[in-house]
């Protein structure tokens, strides 16, 4: 692997790592508080640069567009379907 190829994984790792967090947290809270036009253009944009990395075959940027596409997927569903809180009975 090369250093340049090791830079790409490195940054690949630390936006992924940035990700998981609030993924996380939409999960966790059933809902998310960012905003649906960030979500949907963030999620076309991710979907699109993924296609656009398989079509140069460009492995960290396929890998990284895939799963930054799918977190805000993620985020998206929660944002259009929120799990409503229980209430005590």
């Amino acid at each position: 692997m090369s250093g340049v190829e090791i830079l790409g994984w490195t940054g690949f790792a630390i936006l992924i790592g940035a990700w998981i967090p609030q993924t996380w947290q939409t999960i966790k809270q059933g809902k998310t508080d960012i905003s649906l036009a960030f979500i949907l253009m963030y999620v076309s944009s991710s979907a699109l640069l993924t296609i656009h990395s398989i079509l140069i075959e460009e492995w960290v940027y396929i890998a990284l567009n895939g799963l930054l596409t799918l977190g805000s997927a993620i985020n998206l569903f929660y944002k259009l379907s929120p799990r409503e809180k229980k209430k005590d009975a």
